[in-house]
């Protein structure tokens, strides 16, 4: 089986959601896991802290530089995700579709990378 990252994006139309709107996404979110698990599928899973938590870290020509803030200069974050494993992309596509309804949002889905035989 493959493993496939099920990314969910926050735009800052997420942070206008009501208390009510937002206790609803998590147990609409946790149904979705429930049914992961129960399938045999999960892997792991997460939110995130909001992008402004972040800090990126590089290293060029020995120094190490850290920055405040996300990498990407963007209006969508990515707020947390899901990490799986599915027989192959449709039923990866079928767990995201389950996903963007429960997350009232975009699911970016993308495969791990195989690793190359040795």
């Amino acid at each position: 089986m493959t493993q496939y990252m099920l990314s969910v994006f926050d735009t800052p139309e997420a942070e206008d959601l009501s208390t009510e709107d937002i206790e609803r996404l998590y147990a609409d979110v946790e149904a979705v896991n429930v049914q992961i698990r129960e399938a045999g599928a999960w892997v792991f899973g997460g939110g995130l802290e909001p992008a402004d938590t972040a800090t990126v870290v590089n290293v060029s020509n020995d120094a190490t530089v850290m920055t405040d803030g996300p990498f990407a200069e963007t209006k969508e974050q990515i707020g947390g995700f899901w990490i799986i494993e599915a027989a192959d992309l449709d039923a990866a596509l079928d767990w995201a579709a389950k996903a963007t309804r429960a997350c009232r949002g975009a699911v970016e889905v993308r495969p791990f990378q195989e690793a190359p035989e040795v």
